[in-house]
């Protein structure tokens, strides 16, 4: 297992963060479908890999997946890097939702205790509240921090210009500042880099990218001639969308081609390609069984070649939007790191 810095800050994370959307069993033919005895095995699996991140949510299966994880640890707590999140809703209360200095003081205590700890070493606010001052939800954050019961602050699902006017405020106040930007990011999908990415290199930040493999779009089974029998998308899942379906076929024949030639699987190139992007602190991966969490763990190994890596790059490439059409008539002298991620040297 590769570590890397969790952006500008001194904390060291595993290239691969164990993600548990689908601990809680609260829906075992659904996605909460990992309960406690298949939750040990997969922490058990990834200790011993050496994954040193495990990340969750409030939200996720109602509580239950953080209970799942304070169980599964126990005196094993301060062996790994624990986040988690808060900002959707936990209960049917005007309160119980939102980044609210009121929630966000709630909803720690709520945490800590499911996890069995006295603080969290990561905590993401999980989308954007436009309707609280961010002067408030960063001040309680701050506080969170400044009590221990945060070790770093992270944020997630934020755009550009929201993320950057939060670095601000936390700057003109001296409050603690997001170290982590965990985004959706992958080959389906490369969104993150009109914005999100060149910021985190701009600002810092460390990626931690969810959905790596784009809820298994990117695993080989969905082609253009046949699709799996059960999967997230078989049922009509819009998480994450699919925009353009030719493209994500092209993209999955490229690392079908890819990986036949290196006898490794698809899935495992898609994740290789991301641990060489930009920013790209570690990928936040789920498995529903041990055999997939063991497959998804051995592509940390692959190093690809710069051709198969220019291969994967114009086969994904997303559409130039403006502005970043008209910039990329700029030349490569007055292009910065951040600049080069849209637009990399020719």
């Amino acid at each position: 297992m590769k570590y890397r810095q969790l952006g500008n800050s001194g904390l060291r994370v595993s290239t691969f963060t164990l993600g548990t959307a689908t601990f809680g069993n609260t829906d075992p033919a659904g996605w909460s479908c990992i309960d406690l005895p298949q939750a040990r095995r997969q922490i058990d699996r990834c200790l011993d890999a050496g994954v040193n991140v495990i990340d969750t949510a409030d939200a996720y299966a109602e509580g239950r997946s953080e209970e799942i994880i304070g169980e599964a640890l126990g005196a094993r707590r301060d062996s790994v890097v624990l986040s988690t999140k808060v900002r959707f809703p936990v209960g049917a209360g005007p309160n119980d939702a939102g980044l609210s200095r009121h929630h966000i003081l709630r909803a720690i205590e709520a945490s800590l205790r499911r996890l069995r700890t006295d603080h969290v070493d990561i905590y993401h606010v999980h989308e954007w509240d436009g309707r609280v001052p961010l002067e408030e939800t960063l001040q309680a954050l701050d506080s969170l921090v400044q009590s221990g019961k945060v070790r770093y602050l992270g944020v997630s699902n934020y755009a550009g210009w929201q993320l950057m006017k939060a670095l601000s405020v936390s700057d003109l106040h001296g409050y603690q500042r997001f170290v982590s930007n965990q985004v959706y990011y992958s080959l389906e999908s490369r969104d993150a880099e009109y914005e999100l990415l060149p910021l985190s290199v701009d600002q810092g930040l460390g990626v931690m990218a969810w959905s790596p493999l784009a809820g298994g779009l990117l695993t080989g089974k969905y082609r253009r001639d046949r699709q799996p029998e059960q999967g997230r998308h078989v049922g009509g899942s819009s998480e994450p969308p699919i925009r353009d379906r030719d493209r994500l076929y092209d993209t999955v024949e490229a690392l079908v081609r890819i990986a036949d030639a290196r006898g490794v699987l698809p899935a495992q190139v898609a994740l290789a390609y991301l641990l060489t992007r930009p920013a790209v602190s570690s990928l936040v991966v789920g498995a529903r069984n041990e055999d997939q969490l063991a497959e998804t763990l051995q592509a940390g190994e692959i190093e690809l070649e710069p051709d198969e890596l220019h291969f994967l790059d114009r086969v994904s490439a997303p559409e130039l939007i403006y502005p970043h059409w008209h910039q990329d008539a700029i030349p490569a002298e007055f292009r910065g790191a951040s600049d080069k991620v849209l637009h990399p040297d020719r």
